[in-house]
């Protein structure tokens, strides 16, 4: 390790990777857009461009300050090899992990998911060519292997497998979460159409993609299909549609009360998470009752979208679930004291 590679140095590199994605040209784009939907056919050019945004807007300088600035010592007497075991359900959704090992001053061994190489492989090779220093740093390997920690996401299938293998090491393993929006009745049309985005965007592939609604009356549902009209580009995806048609078929075959819009399915249910093209909801009468439910559900549960009226703590406004900064950690577990405590 180079002990002259600082924390300054290391979050330059980062600003300028931001700078290279703010500048990448339209045939850059076009090529390394095809690589990646030919490994993942839900990776469109719309969820692609917005995935490299959100990592631009996450590289900003002053954002990497504040993040920053919440930790006393970023650089390690002892550098760690961390293993990153990183999940392929939305475009380049392990950066954050990459991002905060390589700030940390720890090494990030990276097994990729064979559905989301392309983009993760193009961001290393751009980071290495703005700072070489990088390059003994980030190791891609097929196998982690004895590593001084893990971090994990996945399944909660694939949540289990982590734990057995790497249980004995430091780690930090997600599992399956989602996210909900609570309407309290007295949203505005362009709330509803906001909250389209955390429905839609990534086609609600993601855990924080809004996949139930809490409603005070089914007349609220009416209102919200309403104003996801413009969200209808959904249906000409034909692996969004297929689910689509295919959960539809079962509601109709089964005589299961729903609503429909012609692209997404509304149907009443106690569970959380709901199939592609399906979003569940649930009507309830008391928010103190509704808090203390969500309360319960608390480890199942990403992101709360809502009003400020609502009494959550950390409740999103409508449409910023997927406009995450650096602070706003996966489950809510501090990735940069987790790596920080290594070093103890």
């Amino acid at each position: 390790m180079n002990s002259d590679f600082t924390l300054s140095d290391r979050i330059s590199a980062f600003v300028q990777l931001g700078i290279r994605i703010s500048n990448l040209l339209e045939d850059e784009k076009f090529s390394l857009f095809r690589q990646a939907e030919n490994q993942n056919a839900w990776f469109t050019q719309r969820s692609m461009e917005q995935a490299l945004e959100g990592i631009r807007v996450m590289l900003d300088p002053q954002a990497l300050e504040r993040w920053l600035a919440a930790y006393t010592s970023l650089d390690p007497t002892s550098p760690k090899q961390i293993g990153l075991m990183l999940s392929g359900n939305i475009p380049a959704v392990g950066f954050h992990d990459l991002l905060s090992v390589l700030i940390s001053g720890h090494t990030a061994c990276i097994k990729l998911s064979s559905q989301d190489a392309a983009l993760p492989l193009w961001l290393i090779q751009e980071l290495k060519r703005i700072e070489p220093r990088f390059s003994d740093r980030i190791q891609v390997e097929d196998m982690l292997k004895n590593k001084h920690a893990y971090i994990a996401t996945g399944s909660d299938n694939s949540a289990r497998y982590f734990n057995y293998y790497f249980g004995k090491y430091p780690h930090l393993i997600r599992s399956n979460r989602t996210s909900i929006a609570i309407l309290q009745g007295d949203e505005s049309t362009a709330d509803l159409q906001a909250l389209g985005k955390d429905i839609f965007d990534y086609f609600g592939l993601g855990c924080r993609n809004v996949s139930k609604v809490f409603v005070k009356n089914q007349g609220q549902l009416t209102d919200l299909l309403d104003a996801l009209e413009s969200f209808s580009w959904v249906g000409n995806h034909h692996k969004y549609f297929n689910n689509y048609e295919y959960n539809k078929s079962i509601y109709l075959v089964n005589r299961t009360p729903h609503l429909d819009n012609g692209f997404l399915l509304l149907k009443e249910s106690s569970d959380l998470v709901s199939p592609i093209g399906v979003l569940f909801y649930e009507i309830y009468s008391e928010e103190q009752e509704l808090n203390m439910k969500l309360k319960d559900l608390d480890s199942k549960i990403q992101c709360v979208v809502g009003t400020t009226a609502i009494d959550l703590p950390g409740v999103i406004p409508f449409g910023q679930t997927q406009c995450p900064q650096p602070w706003d950690y996966a489950d809510g577990v501090d990735t940069l004291q987790f790596l920080g405590a290594l070093d103890e």
